[in-house]
């Protein structure tokens, strides 16, 4: 008779292997990059703490003061959210893996967030700032005229560097006498159409001309003889050019989620514009 295997017994103490596994079937659970990537730090910065007191069960009443200390060290409401959010995930894939007792991962399930009090302004450019830092890209240049381009749909269209930077010549559609962006695929795989204002179409219209570009990726890099690749370029290309002209025109403290602020506020407004004029 064959020798029945023995069951494994759910753990109260993860080590690192164990937590390394489980993290990896978090990530691989997840379809957009961007969450990826935010998963993928929140819970290396949980394990770094985890595993810097030894011999911690991995709990409700651990994980408590988890965001005891996320608090203590003065993180937004929503960042503390989104590191409890990663650390459940984490619980729930290790005990469904068999690494964790389920009654300790639904304890760790109910650990409740921070609350919110109110709704952070925010640190938003103004519509001069805005102007001050379109003014500094030359536009007599190949390079200038890409830059300021996308600079704008930055602004203008409240894109973000990812979304920007996957754009295609066949997104930009025309529908009912106004310019689109249609059908873009975001973060989380949400389906939307941005308007375009008739300002940033001429600006893209003008930088595709002069690269000839009908097909394809729209912004793309240029190298030191001022050849055009066929291909796109990183988010974070884009973020050093606007950190760049950022520097040029002394805007200090700009950070990236800015533009995102900025003009969500702008695309809202153009977008109810938009609504009254296609009704009349």
């Amino acid at each position: 008779m064959p020798k029945k295997q023995r069951k494994r017994k759910p753990k109260a103490v993860l080590r690192l292997p164990d937590l390394e596994q489980s993290k990896s079937a978090v990530l691989n659970s997840l379809a957009s990059r961007s969450s990826q990537r935010s998963y993928d730090h929140a819970i290396r910065e949980f394990i770094e703490w985890y595993c810097s007191e030894p011999r911690l069960a991995f709990n409700k009443t651990v994980v408590t003061r988890y965001r005891i200390f996320l608090e203590q060290a003065r993180y937004a409401s929503s960042t503390i959210n989104l590191r409890l959010a990663a650390v459940r995930r984490l619980a729930y894939e290790a005990a469904d893996a068999g690494l964790l007792s389920p009654d300790l991962a639904a304890g760790i399930r109910r650990v409740k967030g921070a609350k919110k009090f109110g709704v952070r302004i925010g640190n938003w450019l103004t519509a001069a700032q805005a102007r001050r830092l379109l003014e500094v890209f030359d536009r007599r240049t190949l390079r200038g005229m890409r830059d300021f381009a996308m600079v704008a749909v930055l602004l203008g269209c409240g894109l973000r560097r990812a979304e920007l930077a996957a754009l295609n010549v066949h997104d930009l559609q025309q529908r009912e006498e106004h310019w689109v962006f249609a059908h873009l695929i975001g973060k989380g795989g949400h389906v939307r159409t941005v308007p375009v204002p008739f300002w940033i179409e001429t600006a893209m219209r003008a930088w595709m001309s002069e690269a000839k570009i009908t097909d394809g990726p729209i912004f793309r890099a240029i190298n030191k003889a001022g050849r055009i690749a066929s291909h796109s370029f990183s988010p974070k290309v884009i973020w050093g050019v606007v950190k760049q002209a950022c520097s040029t025109c002394d805007l200090a403290g700009v950070r990236p989620m800015t533009f995102a602020g900025h003009a969500h506020v702008c695309a809202t407004r153009r977008a109810e514009n938009w609504s009254r004029s296609s009704s009349c």
